[in-house]
C-alpha cells in the first residue's frame, strides 16, 4: 500500500527551485525519516518539480536483505506515481560495502539528480554516511590486510574496541564508533582501515562543495522505545527469520550475515542454533535500543563538530512536518561542506 501524503498549501510552503540544496533528513531508527522524505517529495512533485531521495543507510544497499533492513520500498509508492530512490538494493549480500564505495555511489547519484533539475534528498540513520558526504571526507580504498587481521583474529571484540579507541586518538578520527562497530568482524575492519590512515598520507581528492539543509527527526525517547518493540515485532511477523533463512540458504556463510549486526547477527545466530528464540528477541530488542541511542550521541556530537541540524517532532502530523521542512529550507541560507565545520580527519 503506498503512502498517504498530505496536501500542503503551495501558497504557504514553497521550496524555491533557484536553491539548489541538499536537503538531509536523519533521526534515529523508528523515527519515520522516510515516510517524511517521501511526504516532502510529494509535496515539491505537487508543485511541479521533481524530488528524488538517496538513502543514507549502511545495511539497505544489499539485495534481499528488506525486511531486517527495514526498506519499506512500499512507502515510495505514491498515487500515481513513486518517488524514485538511489543507493537501495546495489550490491550483493555477503559483500561488504564500505565508506569509500558509499561516497563514490552518492556523488554519482546526487550529480545525476542534480543534472536532470531535481531536488535531491539524502534520508537515512548512518551517522558516518550522512556526515562524510556532507563535509566532504578525503578517503581513499584502503586494502585488506591480511598480516593484521591474523594478529587480531583471537581478540575478543571488547580488546579490538579498545585498540580501536586509541588508533582513533592517534589519527584525530571520528570514524568508526560503537553504531558501526558491533560485531568482530566491523572491528577488525575498522582497525585495519585506521591502521592504514596512520601509515599512508592520504592523497588529496578534492570532493565537491555541496550545499546542504539537516533536519532532524526527534523522537521521545520513551516513545522510539515503544515503536522499536512494535516494529520488531511485526517484522518477525512479517517473515524475517524465514527471510534471513533463505539467505542462509543461498551459501551466504553465516557470518557474513552476523557481520551486518543487529537483526542480522541475533536472528543469524538463531537460526543456526547458538541462541533460542526467546534470547534472540530479547538481545536483539536490546541491542537496537543501544544502537538508536548510538545514533543520537552521533548526531549530537556532528552539532559539536559545527553542524547545524534543525530538529523537529516526529509526533507532529506529517502535514505540520512538512510545512516545517519548508518554512526552514526558505529561512535557511545555503550551508556548504567547508563553512565553519573544522577539519575532523588527518
Amino acid at each position: 500500500m503506498g503512502l498517504c501524503v498530505p496536501m500542503v498549501s503551495a501558497q504557504i510552503c514553497s521550496i524555491s527551485s533557484n536553491v539548489p540544496q541538499l536537503i538531509t533528513i536523519l533521526g534515529p531508527t523508528a523515527s519515520g525519516k522516510t515516510s517524511l522524505a517521501v511526504a516532502l517529495a510529494a509535496h515539491i512533485m505537487q508543485e511541479g518539480r521533481s524530488a528524488e531521495i538517496i538513502s543514507a543507510d549502511s545495511r539497505q544497499v544489499y539485495r534481499g536483505m528488506d525486511i531486517g533492513t527495514g526498506k519499506d520500498l512500499e512507502e515510495y509508492n505514491i498515487h500515481p506515481s513513486t518517488i524514485p530512490y538511489h543507493l537501495i538494493d546495489i550490491c550483493e549480500p555477503g559483500t561488504k560495502y564500505n565508506l569509500f564505495q558509499y561516497q563514490q555511489d552518492f556523488l554519482t547519484a546526487y550529480e545525476d539528480i542534480t543534472g536532470r533539475g531535481a531536488q535531491p534528498i539524502l534520508c537515512g540513520g548512518t551517522g558516518l554516511y550522512i556526515e562524510s558526504v556532507l563535509k566532504g571526507y578525503t578517503l581513499s580504498p584502503v586494502p585488506q590486510n591480511p598480516e593484521l587481521r591474523e594478529q587480531l583474529a583471537d581478540k575478543s571484540l571488547d580488546e579490538l574496541t579498545t585498540m580501536l579507541r586509541e588508533l582513533k586518538q592517534k589519527n584525530g578520527s571520528v570514524m568508526h564508533n560503537k553504531t558501526d562497530v558491533d560485531s568482530v568482524q566491523r572491528a577488525i575492519r575498522a582497525i585495519e582501515i585506521e591502521t592504514h590512515n596512520l601509515h599512508t598520507p592520504m592523497p588529496e581528492r578534492p570532493f565537491p562543495k555541496i550545499p546542504y539543509i539537516i533536519i532532524g527527526v526527534n523522537i521521545d525517547r520513551e516513545e522510539r522505545r515503544q515503536k522499536i518493540t512494535k516494529r520488531l515485532k511485526q517484522r518477525l511477523e512479517e517473515g524475517m527469520v524465514d527471510e534471513i533463512r533463505g539467505l542462509l540458504d543461498r551459501g551466504i556463510p553465516a557470518e557474513d550475515l552476523i557481520y551486518y549486526g543487529l537483526e542480522y547477527k541475533y536472528v543469524t545466530e538463531y537460526v543456526i542454533g547458538r541462541l533460542s528464540y526467546d534470547e534472540m528477541f530479547r538481545q536483539l530488542e536490546i541491542a537496537i535500543h543501544q544502537f538508536a541511542k548510538r545514533q543520537m550521541t552521533w548526531f549530537r556530537g556532528m552539532e559539536r563538530r559545527g553542524f547545524t541540524i534543525h530538529w523537529i517532532d516526529a509526533l507532529l502530523p506529517m502535514e505540520e512536518k512538512v510545512k516545517q521542512i519548508v518554512r526552514i529550507v526558505q529561512n535557511t541560507p545555503n550551508t556548504r561542506n567547508t563553512q565553519n565545520i573544522p577539519n575532523t580527519q588527518k
